[in-house]
Protein backbone atom coordinates (compact mmCIF):
# COMPACT_ATOMS: atom_id res chain seq x y z
CA UNK A 1 0.00 0.00 0.00
CA UNK A 2 1.26 3.42 -1.21
CA UNK A 3 1.57 6.14 1.76
CA UNK A 4 -1.61 8.02 -0.54
CA UNK A 5 -3.65 4.76 -0.17
CA UNK A 6 -6.38 4.79 2.11
CA UNK A 7 -6.36 1.48 4.36
CA UNK A 8 -8.95 -1.09 3.64
CA UNK A 9 -12.15 -0.18 6.00
CA UNK A 10 -12.33 -3.28 8.14
CA UNK A 11 -15.25 -5.35 8.18
CA UNK A 12 -16.04 -7.89 10.72
CA UNK A 13 -19.18 -9.34 8.94
CA UNK A 14 -22.65 -10.91 9.96
CA UNK A 15 -22.74 -14.11 11.88
CA UNK A 16 -24.78 -16.64 10.14
CA UNK A 17 -25.40 -14.01 6.80
CA UNK A 18 -24.63 -16.63 4.11
CA UNK A 19 -26.63 -19.51 5.86
CA UNK A 20 -29.45 -16.90 5.96
CA UNK A 21 -29.60 -16.40 2.18
CA UNK A 22 -29.32 -19.98 1.60
CA UNK A 23 -32.01 -20.88 3.80
CA UNK A 24 -34.13 -17.99 2.05
CA UNK A 25 -32.72 -19.39 -1.74
CA UNK A 26 -34.26 -22.32 -0.82
CA UNK A 27 -37.18 -21.11 0.64
CA UNK A 28 -38.04 -19.06 -2.62
CA UNK A 29 -37.33 -21.72 -4.79
CA UNK A 30 -39.55 -24.28 -3.25
CA UNK A 31 -42.12 -21.51 -3.22
CA UNK A 32 -42.26 -21.10 -6.81
CA UNK A 33 -41.81 -24.48 -7.61
CA UNK A 34 -45.16 -25.22 -5.74
CA UNK A 35 -47.21 -22.12 -6.75
CA UNK A 36 -45.91 -22.74 -10.48
CA UNK A 37 -47.39 -26.51 -10.21
CA UNK A 38 -50.70 -25.64 -8.44
CA UNK A 39 -51.60 -22.26 -9.15
CA UNK A 40 -54.84 -22.48 -7.25
CA UNK A 41 -53.85 -24.49 -4.15
CA UNK A 42 -50.02 -23.18 -3.68
CA UNK A 43 -50.51 -20.76 -1.07
CA UNK A 44 -52.85 -23.28 0.97
CA UNK A 45 -50.28 -26.17 0.38
CA UNK A 46 -47.60 -24.02 1.32
CA UNK A 47 -49.02 -22.67 4.40
CA UNK A 48 -50.07 -25.97 5.71
CA UNK A 49 -47.03 -28.37 4.65
CA UNK A 50 -44.10 -28.33 6.84
CA UNK A 51 -40.83 -26.73 5.24
CA UNK A 52 -38.76 -29.72 4.87
CA UNK A 53 -35.58 -30.87 6.67
CA UNK A 54 -32.28 -29.77 4.23
CA UNK A 55 -33.91 -26.48 4.18
CA UNK A 56 -34.82 -25.59 7.95
CA UNK A 57 -31.19 -26.95 8.46
CA UNK A 58 -29.54 -23.81 6.82
CA UNK A 59 -32.08 -21.77 9.28
CA UNK A 60 -30.75 -23.64 12.16
CA UNK A 61 -27.61 -23.59 11.51
CA UNK A 62 -27.52 -19.82 11.08
CA UNK A 63 -29.05 -19.33 14.21
CA UNK A 64 -26.53 -21.35 16.06
CA UNK A 65 -23.63 -19.19 14.66
CA UNK A 66 -25.72 -15.78 15.87
CA UNK A 67 -25.88 -17.09 19.18
CA UNK A 68 -22.38 -17.83 19.56
CA UNK A 69 -21.27 -14.71 18.02
CA UNK A 70 -23.44 -12.88 20.73
CA UNK A 71 -22.34 -14.98 23.79
CA UNK A 72 -18.77 -14.23 22.36
CA UNK A 73 -19.48 -10.88 22.17
CA UNK A 74 -20.66 -10.97 25.75
CA UNK A 75 -17.68 -12.53 27.19
CA UNK A 76 -14.59 -12.08 25.27
CA UNK A 77 -12.34 -8.74 26.53
CA UNK A 78 -12.46 -5.16 24.91
CA UNK A 79 -9.64 -5.07 22.31
CA UNK A 80 -10.57 -8.69 20.99
CA UNK A 81 -11.60 -8.58 17.53
CA UNK A 82 -14.08 -11.02 15.87
CA UNK A 83 -14.67 -11.83 11.85
CA UNK A 84 -17.78 -13.60 11.02
CA UNK A 85 -18.59 -15.67 8.27
CA UNK A 86 -16.17 -15.62 6.22
CA UNK A 87 -15.26 -16.76 2.58
CA UNK A 88 -12.55 -19.07 1.62
CA UNK A 89 -10.97 -18.32 -1.59
CA UNK A 90 -11.63 -20.60 -4.32
CA UNK A 91 -13.93 -22.77 -2.51
CA UNK A 92 -17.30 -22.68 -1.48
CA UNK A 93 -16.82 -23.35 2.20
CA UNK A 94 -16.56 -20.58 4.34
CA UNK A 95 -14.89 -20.11 8.34
CA UNK A 96 -17.95 -19.53 10.63
CA UNK A 97 -15.68 -17.31 13.28
CA UNK A 98 -12.35 -15.82 13.55
CA UNK A 99 -11.30 -14.49 16.82
CA UNK A 100 -7.99 -12.47 17.48
CA UNK A 101 -7.23 -11.69 20.82
CA UNK A 102 -4.03 -12.13 23.16
CA UNK A 103 -3.77 -15.27 23.26
CA UNK A 104 -3.59 -15.66 19.23
CA UNK A 105 -6.29 -16.74 16.42
CA UNK A 106 -8.62 -18.62 16.90
CA UNK A 107 -10.89 -20.84 13.83
CA UNK A 108 -14.43 -21.33 15.20
CA UNK A 109 -16.64 -23.66 13.65
CA UNK A 110 -20.24 -23.16 15.02
CA UNK A 111 -22.14 -26.42 15.96
CA UNK A 112 -26.14 -26.37 16.88
CA UNK A 113 -26.64 -30.48 18.24
CA UNK A 114 -29.24 -31.27 20.77
CA UNK A 115 -27.95 -34.55 22.43
CA UNK A 116 -25.10 -35.59 24.89
CA UNK A 117 -21.52 -34.99 23.44
CA UNK A 118 -18.81 -37.78 24.19
CA UNK A 119 -15.55 -39.06 22.87
CA UNK A 120 -15.28 -43.08 22.50
CA UNK A 121 -11.35 -44.07 22.60
CA UNK A 122 -11.62 -47.95 22.74
CA UNK A 123 -8.40 -50.40 22.75
CA UNK A 124 -8.51 -51.01 19.47
CA UNK A 125 -9.66 -48.81 16.31
CA UNK A 126 -10.26 -45.11 16.26
CA UNK A 127 -11.42 -42.82 18.57
CA UNK A 128 -15.22 -41.77 17.92
CA UNK A 129 -17.13 -38.14 18.37
CA UNK A 130 -20.84 -38.82 19.10
CA UNK A 131 -23.58 -36.46 19.48
CA UNK A 132 -26.75 -37.79 20.69
CA UNK A 133 -24.99 -41.23 20.31
CA UNK A 134 -24.49 -40.90 16.49
CA UNK A 135 -21.22 -40.11 14.90
CA UNK A 136 -20.16 -37.08 14.28
CA UNK A 137 -16.51 -37.67 14.02
CA UNK A 138 -16.04 -35.98 10.64
CA UNK A 139 -16.80 -32.66 12.08
CA UNK A 140 -13.05 -32.05 12.81
CA UNK A 141 -11.81 -32.86 9.17
CA UNK A 142 -13.75 -29.36 8.18
CA UNK A 143 -12.20 -27.57 11.23
CA UNK A 144 -8.47 -28.98 10.29
CA UNK A 145 -8.43 -27.93 7.02
CA UNK A 146 -9.50 -24.15 8.36
CA UNK A 147 -6.88 -23.88 10.47
CA UNK A 148 -4.71 -25.19 7.79
CA UNK A 149 -5.86 -21.91 5.94
CA UNK A 150 -5.42 -19.53 8.31
CA UNK A 151 -1.83 -21.30 9.18
CA UNK A 152 -0.78 -20.90 5.66
CA UNK A 153 -1.83 -17.02 5.57
CA UNK A 154 -0.46 -16.34 8.81
CA UNK A 155 3.07 -17.41 7.80
CA UNK A 156 2.72 -14.21 6.05
CA UNK A 157 1.29 -12.17 8.37
CA UNK A 158 2.71 -13.08 11.34
CA UNK A 159 4.63 -16.20 11.71
CA UNK A 160 4.87 -16.09 15.09
CA UNK A 161 1.13 -15.97 16.42
CA UNK A 162 -0.36 -18.96 17.63
CA UNK A 163 -3.49 -20.48 16.01
CA UNK A 164 -6.19 -23.22 17.85
CA UNK A 165 -9.25 -24.16 16.33
CA UNK A 166 -12.22 -25.30 18.57
CA UNK A 167 -15.59 -26.88 17.67
CA UNK A 168 -17.84 -24.38 19.47
CA UNK A 169 -21.88 -26.04 20.47
CA UNK A 170 -24.94 -24.46 21.51
CA UNK A 171 -28.04 -26.86 22.25
CA UNK A 172 -25.52 -29.82 23.06
CA UNK A 173 -24.78 -31.38 26.29
CA UNK A 174 -21.18 -31.35 26.85
CA UNK A 175 -19.49 -32.57 29.83
CA UNK A 176 -19.58 -29.73 33.03
CA UNK A 177 -16.73 -31.41 34.30
CA UNK A 178 -13.41 -31.63 32.61
CA UNK A 179 -12.52 -30.68 29.02
CA UNK A 180 -13.32 -32.72 26.03
CA UNK A 181 -11.74 -32.59 23.06
CA UNK A 182 -10.75 -34.83 19.78
CA UNK A 183 -8.13 -35.08 17.34
CA UNK A 184 -6.71 -31.90 19.48
CA UNK A 185 -9.25 -29.90 19.06
CA UNK A 186 -11.44 -28.74 22.40
CA UNK A 187 -15.46 -29.06 22.17
CA UNK A 188 -16.69 -26.12 23.95
CA UNK A 189 -19.43 -23.98 24.86
CA UNK A 190 -19.04 -20.13 24.06
CA UNK A 191 -18.53 -18.56 27.60
CA UNK A 192 -15.64 -21.61 28.19
CA UNK A 193 -14.29 -20.47 24.47
CA UNK A 194 -13.99 -16.68 25.47
CA UNK A 195 -11.91 -17.36 28.35
CA UNK A 196 -9.50 -19.37 26.14
CA UNK A 197 -9.09 -16.47 23.68
CA UNK A 198 -9.02 -14.14 26.62
CA UNK A 199 -5.56 -15.78 27.91
CA UNK A 200 -2.62 -13.71 27.92
CA UNK A 201 -0.09 -14.09 24.84
CA UNK A 202 1.86 -12.52 22.75
CA UNK A 203 -0.18 -9.88 20.62
CA UNK A 204 -0.70 -6.58 22.00
CA UNK A 205 -4.15 -4.35 21.29
CA UNK A 206 -2.55 -2.82 18.17
CA UNK A 207 -0.70 -6.28 17.15
CA UNK A 208 -4.58 -7.59 17.24
CA UNK A 209 -5.90 -5.35 15.30
CA UNK A 210 -3.16 -5.87 12.63
CA UNK A 211 -3.73 -9.46 12.64
CA UNK A 212 -7.20 -9.31 12.13
CA UNK A 213 -7.37 -6.82 9.55
CA UNK A 214 -4.90 -8.86 7.42
CA UNK A 215 -6.86 -11.58 8.56
CA UNK A 216 -10.07 -9.88 6.94
CA UNK A 217 -8.48 -9.31 3.23
CA UNK A 218 -7.54 -12.66 2.71
CA UNK A 219 -10.92 -14.11 4.50
CA UNK A 220 -13.30 -11.72 3.15
CA UNK A 221 -16.90 -11.46 3.71
CA UNK A 222 -19.07 -14.25 2.90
Amino acid sequence: MSPDEEPPEFDGGTAGASARREHERRRANREKRVREKHPRLGGLLLALGDDPAHETAWARGAGGEERIALSLAKHLDDGTMLLHDRRIPRSRANIDHLAIGPSGAGVIDAKRYKGKGAVSKPLFGQAKLTIAGRDKSKLVEGLAKQVALVEVAMIEIASDVPIQGALCFVDADLPMLGKLTFKGFPLLYPKSLAKRINASGPLDRERVHAVATELALRFPVA
